[in-house]
């Protein structure tokens, strides 16, 4: 595996996946690890060194533990619905998550990565010589435009039932974009296709913690609140798992009962 820094500089939204690669790497040297990511570490260090002498601050803290969690859980939802059947996956966003070469995929599986052209090209530099264990079809899309088509056009098939994962996606969408992605996702998703997303509140929370306002100044909320009931409204049957009861389950009790949680949604 090449592993270095590449011509292409991730910026934005985009420059977010660097972090999130960050918490990867360290959860994945635990010895009580709830996943293994061999890959987050060279993804990590494309980004700028950060001091790991200061001690992190709450809201950082708050942050890579809500992205441990939805980690492993995405992590088991995903494998669940391949043990269901299902053979077509689809990331939205799929920044430098790896799950298409880390995971114990069935024969037969087809992963799409759907995301900016500068994010598939940084992951393509560092991953040039790790191998999938899916067939991983990368899609250059922008989500804000007709990216339906261009996912087609590489080979998605909309009559089979297809399990869509938004992960730390929409926070940074307003709703109207949205409201287009999971309209989308509604449009291309035959009877039994599956859909998961964090559940945001109304009001995003703005961490205090001034080392997080890079990040957090660009949450803008998504759909909210209204996200369950906008897919209820559509098609979608669904259901939550609390941030709280999630950790819980993984014997990682939080020391104060966190926010949020995860919307897992089946289509009727």
């Amino acid at each position: 595996m090449t592993v270095g820094r590449v011509g292409t500089l991730l910026d934005g939204v985009s420059r977010t996946a660097i972090g999130v690669a960050r918490v990867r790497a360290r959860e994945s040297t635990r010895e009580d690890r709830l996943f293994d990511d061999p890959y987050a570490g060279a993804l990590a260090a494309l980004g700028e060194p950060v001091d790991t002498t200061a001690p992190p601050s709450p809201g950082r803290l708050a942050i890579a533990f809500q992205i441990i969690m939805r980690t492993r859980f995405y992590d088991d939802w995903l494998l669940a619905q391949a043990g269901k059947g299902c053979r077509q996956f689809v990331v939205l966003g799929a920044g430098l998550d790896t799950r298409a070469f880390r995971l114990d995929w069935p024969s037969g599986t087809r992963v799409f990565e759907v995301d900016l052209p500068p994010v598939l090209a940084v992951k393509a530099d560092v991953l040039a010589t790790a191998q999938p264990s899916c067939e991983r079809i990368t899609v250059p899309a922008d989500l804000t435009t007709d990216w339906g088509a261009l996912l087609e056009a590489a080979g998605f098939d909309r009559a089979q039932p297809t399990v869509w994962l938004a992960e730390g996606l929409l926070v940074y969408l307003d709703e109207a974009q949205t409201t287009h992605i999971v309209s989308s996702v509604t449009e291309l998703s035959a009877a039994g296709s599956a859909f998961a997303t964090e559940a945001l509140s109304g009001d995003v929370d703005r961490l205090a913690a001034p080392d997080m306002a890079a990040t957090t100044s660009m949450w803008q909320g998504g759909l909210g609140a209204a996200m369950p009931d906008w897919l209820g409204a559509h098609g979608w049957d669904t259901a939550l798992s609390t941030l709280g009861n999630v950790a819980r389950s993984y014997g990682r009790p939080p020391s104060r009962e966190p926010r949020g949680g995860f919307i897992t949604a089946v289509r009727r």
